[in-house]
């Protein structure tokens, strides 16, 4: 049960060779190869950690008996195919997010792989970092309460990708950590999108997200390329304490604040209620001490542990297809101007509002 598992890290472009320095350095993994389309690309990453095997032909790595799994680090319009022909091969798989670039691609994933026993795994980095494990933990703990709201901004002056929109490009990150910090993960009752193109580059360069969640709670996301300041900051408030994430702030990434609305009044009905004097709580503030450990070391573990005991990793496919599932219908409320796109129980997008 101790034995490294055998994994090959399939791209070599940006992410490919973040994944592959942390399955190089993991007790738990054994990188043996690189794949890549581009040779000399591939040489190179196999090169920087530790001269393991290059390859270019996907078909060939998946026949190998020396890869018990792979980590995709592709375009997301390729994730369905090579994860289709990685779990054919018999081969564990991790994603990178996207989990594809459809719903029903990504379901079929899904499908794949649990008809083979196989463990599919979305690359939700984010999940790992000590902030989100402690907000996640706090949450569980019932120390903010009920959540009320969830208002996330990831801005900055980015680069316009040259195939997704603003959306597809940063919401991932905050949809997958809201996805993982709610209990049942995100489910929204709805999704609508509203963006901007003040450049003519022909996709939405500045956007907002707006998902109610049951129990009258509401989430906001807010992405945007164009900005000349760099933001990264979430707010959960719940009945109890409000939390705030400032992922630029080492010094004090995540606040705790007992302070809000009394809602003893929500005891009260209806227009009793409405006449009730707001009266509001002031209580202390607190930071919660964090490790300091890399989130991708932290995933290639979950990863490992997955396999060995046979069970969902904590960022399964299934998560993979919730956040999926909002970037899609989130297209099809920018399509319709902003209207609501509602969601099934299958998290499928059936129409407007």
């Amino acid at each position: 049960m101790n034995t490294k598992l055998r994994i090959a890290v399939i791209g070599a472009g940006y992410w490919g060779p973040n994944l592959a320095r942390n399955f190089r350095n993991s007790p738990d993994w054994d990188l043996v190869a690189v794949c890549d389309l581009d040779h000399d690309r591939a040489e190179k990453l196999a090169d920087t950690v530790g001269g393991v095997r290059a390859v270019t032909s996907l078909s060939e790595l998946l026949a190998s008996d020396d890869v018990d799994a792979v980590a995709i680090a592709t375009p997301a319009r390729t994730h369905h195919g090579i994860t289709r022909a990685a779990l054919s091969a018999g081969k564990h798989v991790m994603v990178e997010k996207p989990l594809a670039d459809t719903g029903a691609r990504g379901r079929d994933m899904v499908r794949a792989a649990a008809e083979r026993g196989l463990v599919l795994m979305t690359d939700h980095t984010y999940c790992y970092t000590p902030a989100v494990l402690k907000i996640q933990e706090l949450i569980a703990q019932g120390a903010l309460g009920d959540i009320l709201f969830i208002d996330s901004v990831r801005i900055n002056l980015g680069l316009i990708q040259p195939d997704v929109d603003v959306f597809w490009d940063l919401a991932p990150h905050d949809l997958s950590i809201i996805d993982f910090i709610l209990p049942g993960g995100l489910r929204p009752l709805s999704v609508s999108a509203n963006g901007a193109d003040p450049l003519g580059s022909g996709k939405s360069c500045i956007g907002y997200l707006v998902l109610p969640l049951p129990n009258g709670a509401m989430a906001h996301v807010h992405v945007n390329w164009l900005s000349p300041t760099k933001i990264r900051q979430m707010i959960v408030g719940g009945t109890k304490r409000t939390l705030v994430w400032d992922d630029l702030n080492p010094q004090q990434r995540l606040s705790v604040y007992d302070r809000g609305v009394d809602l003893e009044l929500q005891a009260l009905d209806g227009a009793e209620r409405q006449a009730a004097t707001i009266s509001y709580r002031l209580g202390d503030t607190w930071s919660p001490a964090l490790p300091e450990r890399e989130a991708l070391g932290a995933m290639a573990t979950e990863f490992a542990e997955s396999i060995r005991e046979g069970r969902p990793p904590r960022t399964d496919g299934e998560a993979g297809l919730r956040v999926l599932s909002v970037l899609e219908a989130a297209s099809g409320s920018l399509a319709a101007n902003g209207a609501a796109i509602a969601l099934n129980e299958d998290r499928v997008p059936v129409g407007k509002f």
